[in-house]
């Protein structure tokens, strides 16, 4: 059995918003800030990867 504590952390990625380009991180742990959001989209659309807070908000509301 592996123990947790062998397992290095994963650093967050840095990602740039597939709509306004501004530059974020996404944490795959699990504690990424979009899981924070009360929306949920049908994530992504064709050609687009995750979007910024500002962003997944406006798309939110445009639905």
């Amino acid at each position: 059995m592996t123990n947790r504590q062998d397992i290095p952390a994963q650093q967050p990625r840095r990602l740039a918003c597939s709509r306004c380009g501004a530059e974020f991180g996404c944490d795959l742990s699990g504690t990424c800030w979009c899981a924070e959001e009360t929306a949920r989209l049908p994530m992504p659309v064709k050609g687009e990867d995750c979007l910024c807070r500002a962003c997944l908000r406006a798309a939110a509301e445009a639905t």
